[in-house]
């Protein structure tokens, strides 16, 4: 799986590391809904930890299509209800309301 980072790059996530990223991503999402500032700030931290510790990062002049685009680390929590209610109201018309792609 490829994951973005906004503003830093690529990385290359092996499969077995998905669980941990779905777990956190829930996480984040409810704090992000609940309007956490801690706990989004955790979670994300958590999620970019995790990419960064268990993804190998793809070469800067390599670019592959990414099936899940992360917000760089200084995202506060409002740019990211934004973002993210932004993202759902693509999903629901193009996807048919699936959560994510991964």
């Amino acid at each position: 799986m490829i994951v973005r980072i906004l503003h830093e790059g690529q990385y290359d996530l092996p499969p077995e590391v998905l669980p941990r990223l779905r777990a956190i991503d829930d996480q984040l999402m409810e704090s992000v809904a609940a309007g956490d500032k801690t706990e989004f700030e955790v979670r994300m931290n958590q999620i970019l930890g995790l990419v960064r510790g268990e993804g190998k990062p793809l070469d800067a002049g390599v670019l592959r299509e990414s099936d899940l685009v992360l917000p760089h680390a200084d995202i506060t929590l409002d740019e990211a209800r934004k973002l993210f209610t932004q993202h759902a109201e693509r999903a629901t018309h193009t996807e048919g309301g699936e959560k994510r792609p991964y």
